[in-house]
């Protein structure tokens, strides 16, 4: 059997109907997360994920919880199906499935988080309008040039967020500036720069002003050793305690998400295979274009899951080309 690391997605995997394949073949998760997530957040999670509308789902106050719920009912599927992780890692939101899959927190507790950190990021927003947009085809050095003579030029904030595979930066910040810098990236020979479908500017110096809250947040929550590697994204280094997992969750919400170190970072672990473990399959296409040796598959749906069961056991693979956006 290859040796699996676990993949959780963030925000902008969600979509309507996710989960509920998962509910049709196993019931009882229906009162084991869904029922028990309504009543932790005092809303109607269920609904949202089953039946939209979308435009709901793209609240990041509603998408944050939405998502975490989703992957960790795909967890708990793959679970029962005998499959289990060497080493855990999520891509920003991602990163709170990740601790539960590592036995850092309980599922409650992270939904809570989330649900705040969601609340404070739109807040943010709110306040400050920003922006995110995908810079495919240059090296984040170059990237982060070109932000850096948008902020001179304007005094205002465009950071690089995500560093998502080779070919793909995102940046982020004041939706102006966020323009700019894509502008300034197609001159320089971008092969694409896609705006992205999201709530707020994530991962960038916009959010310190929410810090000391959601450190509110954090302080009032347990956190556990872990129990078996979770590598974190602002540094790309597992985490080695209870107390730097609730340190790294802190830097997080401003700090970059260093995925494609992530990615080379498994290969210290032995990993040949990762499951996505949520909805979507964008972290398939940052595996596959980081780490083309290691085998990706999809599991935040059953016939997924059931592809990804019947692939590790033979050793075989098949490719189904994904999407590679992701804030």
């Amino acid at each position: 059997m290859p040796t699996t690391a676990f993949l959780f997605p963030g925000q902008g995997s969600q979509r309507v109907g996710m989960g509920r394949d998962l509910v049709a073949e196993h019931p009882d998760l229906v009162d084991r997360y869904y029922r028990v997530a309504d009543d932790v957040l005092g809303m109607d999670l269920t609904r949202l994920c089953f039946e939209g509308p979308t435009d709901a789902l793209r609240r990041t106050e509603i998408t944050q919880p939405a998502v975490f719920l989703s992957s960790l009912v795909a967890l708990d599927v793959l679970r029962r199906r005998g499959v289990q992780a060497t080493v855990v890692a999520g891509h920003s939101l991602g990163e709170y499935t990740a601790l539960v899959a590592a036995g850092v927190l309980e599922w409650t507790d992270a939904l809570q988080l989330v649900r705040r950190r969601g609340e404070l990021m739109a807040a943010v927003n709110e306040r400050s309008a920003g922006g995110m947009a995908a810079v495919l085809g240059l090296s984040v050095e170059a990237v982060e040039a070109l932000c850096g003579t948008v902020r001179e030029r304007r005094g205002t904030v465009v950071e690089v967020a995500n560093h998502n595979d080779p070919g793909q930066v995102v940046v982020s910040g004041h939706i102006s500036a966020v323009a700019e810098a894509s502008l300034l990236a197609r001159d320089a020979g971008a092969e694409r720069v896609v705006r992205l479908d999201v709530g707020a500017a994530f991962h960038c110096s916009l959010m310190r002003e929410v810090e000391p809250q959601f450190d509110a947040a954090l302080d009032r929550v347990a956190f556990r050793e872990p129990q078996i590697p979770v590598v974190a994204n602002v540094t790309a280094a597992p985490v080695t305690s209870a107390a730097e997992a609730r340190k790294r969750l802190r830097q997080q919400l401003a700090g970059r998400v260093r995925w494609t170190e992530t990615m080379r970072r498994l290969a210290t672990f032995g990993v040949d295979s990762v499951i996505e473990v949520g909805p979507g399959r964008v972290l398939c296409g940052f595996s596959r274009a980081t780490r083309p040796d290691i085998a990706a598959y999809g599991g935040g749906e059953l016939r997924r899951i059931r592809h990804a069961l019947t692939a590790l056991s033979t050793g075989t693979d098949s490719y189904e080309a994904p999407s590679r956006l992701a804030a």
